[in-house]
């Protein structure tokens, strides 16, 4: 959309100067959210103009329903605070899910789903559950879309700076690694496969979003691959994160969040991260992950 187009323009026309930080646009000249690149009022006031509905989907099956508190309360404190926002919240325990007070214009549905006695399913059926939540007629309901893990926190603003299109994450573990090193999934035999020889960035399977048509594209597309892959029974490295990489190789993001958008707390913030707004919260794997 042109307008998007302009105001990512005008976004990156305010980017630092002369600051050694991270790259701001890629290859493709997309640009890559990083602190001081935009001006927050005036990304929010222009959206806010286009009264704009966010969907926003966790998956919080089994154990990580513990995580859910924490993830709303804090999400209500940073996650486009003053905009319109539908929590879709899949659950296998949905009497779990907690009764967080929402802001005005701020609502949330729960979806009951079948539970899974493997997390890798749970991350597998994610791209499923978005085609069907967005065939259900969110298409109609909401302007953007983010798919988020549950077992996060919000730590900082998170507002219209991270709109567009087609929008993917920077992993936090990967960010300044040569591609060579990136875990994508190297064996042909999957529809996931990567050679060595390509790719950009490694994204990580966190965070997701933009348009409800372009991430209905996406999770479309994966679903089929991840299909096929299951006839052959071939699992990815990484499930749906490796599909989502494959995907945004040859379906550029029109915006890239940096790693300030999904952070790891077990990592040491280094200097070039000037503040971190999502981050995975430390847990016990064997505490909330049914089958290690």
């Amino acid at each position: 959309m042109l307008f998007c187009f302009l105001i990512d323009s005008f976004i990156w026309v305010s980017a630092w100067d002369g600051l050694n930080v991270q790259a701001d646009l890629t290859s493709w000249l997309a640009p890559i959210v990083w602190e001081g690149t935009f001006d927050p009022k005036l990304i929010d006031s222009i959206y806010k103009q286009q009264n704009i509905t966010v969907a926003t989907t966790v998956f919080a099956l089994g154990k990580y329903t513990v995580f859910l508190q924490d993830f709303l309360e804090s999400a209500e404190q940073n996650f486009f605070v003053g905009f319109r926002v539908h929590y879709y919240v899949f659950s296998d325990h949905p009497e779990q899910v907690p009764d967080v007070k929402l802001g005005g214009e701020r609502k949330l549905t729960v979806m009951t789903v079948n539970s899974s006695s493997r997390w890798q399913e749970m991350s597998l059926g994610r791209m499923k559950r978005l085609e069907m939540l967005i065939e259900s007629g969110l298409v109609n309901d909401a302007d953007y879309l983010f798919s988020l893990d549950v077992d996060t926190k919000f730590y900082g603003r998170w507002g219209a700076e991270t709109l567009g299109d087609l929008i993917g994450v920077i992993h936090a573990w990967y960010y300044n690694s040569p591609c060579v090193l990136f875990p994508y999934e190297r064996r042909p035999e999957s529809q996931a496969f990567i050679p060595y020889s390509e790719g950009d960035y490694y994204y990580g399977g966190a965070v997701l979003g933009g348009s409800v048509k372009c991430v209905y594209q996406l999770a479309k597309t994966c679903r089929e691959q991840l299909d096929i892959d299951a006839a052959k029974s071939i699992e990815a490295a990484w499930q749906e994160e490796s599909h989502l990489n494959k995907y945004f190789l040859y379906n550029k993001p029109s915006k890239l969040l940096s790693p300030e958008y999904s952070w790891d707390d077990q990592k040491m913030k280094p200097q070039e991260i000037k503040i971190i707004r999502f981050s995975q919260v430390l847990k016990n794997y064997a505490e909330v992950r049914p089958n290690i």
